[in-house]
């Protein structure tokens, strides 16, 4: 039992739990254990304590101390010095709990000077506060198999609870919950952490938003339909026009009458959509009873139209398809599982468990019942099992092997719900903007270290947590990995916000176009009027030059007029005493000669 290790980690071995306790008792502080650390510390059969300085010999072997009936007495303290208690705390990997630290610019895990892991989380911070408080070393150990432990046997667990129950470890520091089925076995300190549960976990639904979203509202072929109703009514309009004698085409009425022509109908069909209505309707009783039957289709279809675009928007601005445990276990469309072996995968193994016994008990009663107790009739089963049909999805899709691998399936899927405690959700959600938590948190239950059942940390843990909450270090901690800053800013998703430019933007777009195509519209008038302009004072030049033509000599008293006219006309007057035109002049020189 003796070497020339002279870790002080390794001080105390070899000495029995027995024996360690009533050392630690018998020294002044009542904690601590004296030792050199350059020698080492073992024990004989004779309950004498001897230190050893580096020999190999028996010989030289020091007696430090003895245990006897009267009690421990320390007969010599040359060379000792205080050494640290040294603790084996089990943990659980998780984040923010516990994980593995990395390097951020490799992003490769760091290890120690042993090459051991390194480690680090909220639990990690969390033990190195309450080394420094309780004056102590440790090691960190991971479970042998499992997680946090389930009950194997009557008294028998795996995970972290089952190493402290073999003595593997002193206490546990993790995401652990105070169950009553925990608290059989293992003792738990005052909590460290508010309450906590199970909470469910869902992609935000990425809403289908258009900039013509209320064209989506109804199919093509509706459009088509309606497109189609508007020209159909448009010609039936001016035929019946064209042949009722009682039309104000065909029938002179005393007061000005609306003629249907083919843009008239057109016009009138178009408007009859809006509230100011086509205006005036036709003479003809025919044709009214068009205008009464199509107003009834221009009801009916604006009804529609306007129940279908809030439903639409309605349904963009919904976050999630379910809103509680309940929606889904009745729901087959989305899937939903569970880390196996977590405390989420544990809960629904015990409701079911409960349904079951709750059954037997009912079919026992009911078999049991005289057939004049007709309340107890078996098909008549009072309870509905939900987590049977819970746990039954849950294995049908297969439980993880992490959370991490919970998280990344959600993120990539909008069909599947991940069912996790929920601060581990709240830290995801404080780093992604696409998570959306579904519902209440059910099975509420705090977190808390263990220790093994009567030990003497309990009350010291419990004194040094109380110390710990005083100082506010828990807040602190709660900041530093909760902190929803770190997830930069997210897309506003407020379900009382209103309706978005994105989703009715479109109609503006139409609005602009329907201005811009009016001002080319208005081009085009103003073009078509100035060449129809132009022709029409092409046509009355020639129509006065036609006439001068004709009338080769004009009086005297007529001059005046007949140069206003040439003047109008761009004519260029001879320089003659008869100040004949000079086209015209030129005509009579010719018939002259």
């Amino acid at each position: 039992m003796c070497g020339n290790d002279t870790n002080h980690e390794d001080l105390n071995i070899g000495i029995d739990e027995k024996l360690f306790g009533d050392l630690s008792k018998a020294l002044e502080d009542n904690k601590l254990v004296y030792a050199d650390l350059n020698f080492k510390v073992w024990q004989k059969l004779s309950f004498s304590l001897y230190t050893q300085s580096n020999v190999t010999s028996s010989e030289n072997i020091e007696n430090i101390a003895t245990i006897d009936k009267n009690g421990f007495q320390i007969t010599n303290r040359n060379g000792l010095k205080k050494i640290k208690r040294y603790f084996r705390i089990g943990i659980v990997e998780g984040i923010p709990w516990t994980y593995r630290k990395k390097d951020p610019i490799t992003g490769k895990f760091v290890l120690g000077e042993k090459n051991q892991p390194l480690w680090e989380g909220y639990c990690i911070d969390f033990i190195e506060a309450l080394s420094i408080e309780m004056n102590f070393i440790y090691d960190l150990v991971l479970p042998k198999s499992g997680t946090f432990g389930e009950r194997i046997s009557d008294n028998s667990f795996d995970g972290v609870i089952g190493d402290l129950i073999l003595g593997e470890t002193d206490m546990i520091v993790a995401a652990l919950k105070m169950t009553a089925e925990r608290e059989e076995v293992i003792d738990f300190v005052a909590p460290y952490f508010e309450q906590t549960g199970i909470s469910i976990v869902m992609k935000k639904p990425i809403p289908d938003r258009s900039l013509f979203k209320f064209m989506t509202v109804l199919k093509l072929e509706v459009w088509l339909s309606i497109c189609g109703a508007i020209g159909i009514t448009a010609i039936v309009l001016w035929i019946l026009e064209l042949l009722s004698p009682y039309s104000a085409r065909n029938f002179k009425y005393n007061e000005e009458s609306r003629e249907f022509t083919l843009r008239e109908s057109i016009w009138f069909a178009l408007t009859s959509f809006t509230p100011q209505g086509g205006g005036e309707v036709p003479k003809a009783f025919s044709g009214r009873v068009v205008v009464a039957t199509y107003w009834l289709f221009v009801v009916l279809m604006l009804a529609t139209f306007t129940a279908n675009l809030a439903a639409f928007l309605t349904v963009e601005r919904m976050q999630t398809p379910v809103q509680s445990l309940e929606q889904l276990s009745r729901q087959s469309r989305i899937a939903y599982t569970v880390v196996e072996g977590s405390d989420a995968h544990q809960y629904f193994k015990n409701m079911k468990h409960a349904e079951d016994k709750l059954y037997d008990l009912w079919k026992q009663t009911t078999l049991n019942a005289s057939s004049d107790e007709s309340v107890y009739r078996v098909w008549d089963y009072p309870l509905k099992e939900q987590y049977s049909s819970i746990l039954m999805s849950i294995e049908s899709a297969k439980t993880l092997p992490n959370a991490s691998e919970g998280f990344r399936i959600v993120n990539e899927r909008e069909d599947f719900a991940f069912i996790h405690d929920v601060n581990d959700i709240k830290y995801e959600l404080s780093r992604n903007c696409n998570f959306s938590v579904v519902g209440d948190t059910f099975a509420d239950q705090p977190y808390a270290i263990a220790v093994q059942q009567g030990s003497e940390l309990q009350d010291e843990l419990t004194r040094t947590i109380v110390e710990l909450q005083k100082r506010h270090f828990f807040e602190d901690l709660l900041g530093m990995y909760w902190n929803s800053s770190l997830k930069g800013d997210c897309e506003d998703s407020d379900n009382s916000e209103g309706i978005t430019l994105d989703s009715l933007g479109g109609i503006f777009i139409a609005t602009i176009v329907g201005l811009v195509i009016a001002m080319l519209v208005l081009a085009i008038e103003v073009y078509y009027y100035k060449r129809e302009a132009r022709k029409g004072k092409e046509n009355t030049t020639n129509n006065n030059i036609s006439h001068l033509l004709v009338t080769t000599v004009q009086p005297f008293e007529s001059y005046k007029h007949t140069k206003s006219v040439l003047k109008q006309n761009n004519i260029l007057l001879g320089h003659s005493e008869e100040f004949v035109p000079r086209k015209i002049k030129n005509f009579k020189n010719s018939i002259q000669n």
